[in-house]
């Protein structure tokens, strides 16, 4: 016997956020998200790795006071991954919303984070749903689910990191508003690694400067640039008490590089600044 398990809206409470993450803005993305979600368009994200994407995401999805269903795209995931599927239960065959499903039916938005890590197959599943018929066909049950009011599609991907392998489609980035994103100012960089950490300004300062330094290697030796988000791993470290110079090593020199050369300029810069 075949029963539905359609999750209701309460299903969602779950995916609201509770308290609202923190995200300094930089140049009048907040309003272009804000915008985008009241026309129902659907949203790019491009930029390096830990730049603020996701939280970018987070904190418009509690302004919004919609529920945020995040996917983190693989080479493996597949169009049931997104949309969902059957599954035995109880002697039963019990259909299960997946995660895209759950958005389009209860007007959450679904973050596909860097997407294109995604299958093919399965990134031309939201053509429908990212142009004005905003619908979700679901091949498995024989039905097209409408997208309601609510529902936004949001994804993200590392332009400078990804081969042409990887790179989007045009028939797919031509289906979205973009926002290009990069890491903060220093000033603003400084402010956001003091208030996630609470280490003391002065030191979240050189944190920083150290992250600068560490960007002009890029194409010198490392693939990208040091992430925000490396720069609060370390300020949390040394926060923590321990010392700038074990703190960087752990939390940006080992991660950036295994090569031992470019490891030895990383650490000289280290030294230079603490």
């Amino acid at each position: 016997m075949i029963v539905s398990s359609e999750k209701s809206h309460s299903a969602l409470a779950a995916y609201l956020l509770g308290q609202e993450p923190y995200y300094a803005e930089v140049g009048g993305e907040v309003e272009l998200f804000s915008t985008a979600a009241r026309l129902r368009m659907p949203l790019l994200l491009k930029g390096p790795t830990g730049c603020g994407k996701s939280r970018f995401v987070q904190s418009m999805a509690y302004r919004l006071g919609r529920p945020l269903v995040t996917v983190a795209c693989h080479e493996d995931l597949t169009a049931s991954d997104l949309v969902g599927r059957y599954l035995l239960q109880d002697d039963e065959t019990v259909w299960m919303d997946g995660p895209l499903s759950l958005a389009v039916k209860h007007g959450a938005i679904c973050y596909l984070d860097e997407i294109v890590e995604a299958r093919k197959d399965t990134t031309v599943l939201i053509h429908p749903l990212s142009d004005d018929r905003r619908i979700l066909p679901v091949e498995k049950r024989g039905e097209v689910l409408n997208a309601v009011d609510d529902f936004m599609l949001v994804m993200s991907y590392n332009p400078g990191y990804q081969s042409a392998i990887k790179d989007l489609k045009q028939s797919t980035r031509q289906r979205f508003l973009a926002i290009e994103f990069d890491y903060p100012p220093p000033d603003l960089e400084c402010q956001i690694v003091a208030h996630e950490t609470g280490i003391d300004p002065s030191m979240a300062a050189r944190v920083v400067k150290l992250g600068g330094k560490i960007r002009n290697l890029k194409h010198h030796g490392l693939d990208e640039g040091v992430s925000t988000r490396l720069l609060v791993y370390a300020a949390n470290l040394i926060h923590q008490g321990i010392s700038p110079q074990q703190a960087c090593d752990a939390a940006i020199v080992r991660p950036m590089s295994d090569d031992a050369e470019t490891q030895r300029g990383m650490h000289d810069l280290v030294s230079a600044i603490f």
